[in-house]
């Protein structure tokens, strides 16, 4: 059995017996006036963080979703779409998409702005979605692409870009690994479909975005996520797991690499009132200016006694240099 088919059964079997405990399902969801979450969609909210940034959410996009799982996130989406169609939940698995299906028709009857065509089911997967070439404004994915092999990872992404119109985003949350993962436990499907043995380092998981096509990356969180102990899973250390929330922009690559944002800020301390680089960033003395990574290692290298580069907070939501 191929850890997809692994993947595949695990999951139908969680629908039908949801699993308290996987991934985050004792976490709250983001909570919105006017949105109930029923309790079953709650108890199979199958997900590492959340893909749903409301800034992102204006002028009733059209999403497409990836792995509906028990259909909290598509719900949430419909909140802000909120016509028929606006939300596509692409799902491979029969028994995920007839729970979604039950849970969206409980949340109709809970929340009277909600009409369960919002959400259109489909059955499909991640690399063969069904919808047009650049015909959907958000494409997003929650504790699912990190499943996926390497190569398999790549075809997701690069299938993502390709339904994304112009400047559409790709919005994800995915496990990371603070070290890579040993091959003893990236052969082991079942952990791989538990969302626990299959995740890239976080560089590896930027390089992948960027390969897809995407020119911009703004990571919105990174947390703690799971933590697998040296006695448990055969390590010579624990091996910490972490969440990470990305959107990721179809837009073009600089020439000088894509534009990634973790949050850090340039701030000239010079004795001139600003400062300018002459390549489009201007620093005003003593203001932090948020910049992405690649600005902050040229303008560090510039002035490396007059301009701070403040760490990383890992928390970005818009804005900046580029």
């Amino acid at each position: 059995m191929s850890y997809l088919e692994t993947a595949a059964q695990f999951y139908s079997e969680v629908a039908q017996t949801p699993q308290v405990g996987l991934c985050c399902v004792q976490s709250s969801p983001l909570q919105f006036p006017g949105l109930k979450i029923p309790s079953q969609m709650q108890q199979m909210n199958y997900g590492c963080g959340t893909t749903v940034h409301p800034a992102e959410l204006i002028n009733q996009p059209t999403v497409l979703y990836i792995g509906v799982g028990g259909g909290l996130e598509a719900l949430q989406f419909a909140y802000f779409s909120r016509r028929s169609g606006g939300v596509i939940a692409v799902e491979p698995v029969a028994a995920m998409r007839l729970a979604a299906k039950q849970n969206l028709e409980i949340a109709a009857q809970q929340n009277s702005w909600f009409d369960p065509s919002f959400v259109e089911i489909c059955e499909g997967d991640a690399f063969t979605l069904p919808v047009a070439d650049a015909s959907v404004d958000v494409v997003a994915q929650n504790c699912l692409f990190n499943i996926f092999a390497p190569d398999d990872l790549s075809k997701a992404l690069k299938e993502a870009f390709r339904v994304l119109k112009s400047g559409g985003r790709l919005q994800m949350s995915d496990p990371i690994a603070t070290r890579s993962i040993p091959i003893h436990l990236q052969q082991d499907h079942r952990l791989r479909a538990m969302c626990l043995s299959g995740a890239l380092t976080y560089e590896q998981y930027i390089e992948k975005i960027v390969d897809a096509g995407f020119g911009q990356v703004e990571i919105r969180a990174r947390r703690p996520y799971r933590l697998l102990d040296r006695d448990t899973y055969n390590l010579e250390a624990d091996l910490l797991l972490e969440s990470l929330d990305s959107v990721a922009f179809k837009v073009s690559i600089p020439e000088d690499g894509a534009c990634i944002f973790t949050g850090k800020t340039a701030i000239y301390c010079g004795k001139e009132e600003k400062f300018d680089d002459a390549n489009g960033h201007i620093l005003q003395r003593g203001v932090p200016a948020v910049v992405c990574d690649k600005t902050a290692v040229k303008l560090a290298s510039l002035l490396q006694q007059k301009i701070m580069i403040t760490n990383s907070t890992w928390h970005y939501v818009g804005g900046g240099c580029c």
